[in-house]
């Protein structure tokens, strides 16, 4: 069975996408630890786990197909200088991946293809979440400063 090339990039690119995210999210984790900020320093160690979720469906799908996984050079960490930065950074990171799935997941509904579908379906709802508590973050942040005016 011949195998799909734009699936396989699909899922690279998602691979490697997660990967970066993991690394990021770990970076950010303990710098907040290092400025003493434990409650984001616990949210951005939680945004690691559900990432390397990520990562672990997308590597099975991979090896399913008999495709070593191959996450390509990943992109350098951007930590930010103030949380405020590392919550811009992040919904950044959130938007692409957002756009990512949907790409991935048009292309199996147009592909006939309802497995990988579902997966990249998965990843994508989480994404969303993801962005929706980096807008709240941001949202209590900005109230917390206007509040300190």
């Amino acid at each position: 069975m011949a195998i799909d090339p734009r699936l396989l990039g699909y899922l690279n690119r998602a691979l490697g996408h997660e990967m970066a995210a993991v690394q990021q999210y770990m970076a950010q984790s303990r710098l907040c630890g290092l400025w003493g900020m434990a409650d984001h320093c616990s949210h951005f160690r939680q945004d690691v786990t559900e990432e390397l979720g990520h990562v672990e469906s997308l590597m099975e799908a991979l090896l399913k197909l008999g495709v070593a996984p191959h996450a390509t050079q990943l992109p350098p960490v951007r930590l930010g200088r103030s949380l405020e930065e590392m919550i811009e950074i992040d919904r950044v990171l959130e938007v692409e991946a957002v756009r990512l799935y949907e790409e991935a997941a048009a292309y199996c509904t147009r592909a006939r293809d309802p497995g990988h579908h579902a997966l990249f379906a998965q990843i994508l709802r989480d994404e969303l979440q993801h962005l929706d508590e980096l807008d709240t973050m941001r949202s209590a942040l900005n109230e917390k400063e206007r509040s300190h005016v």
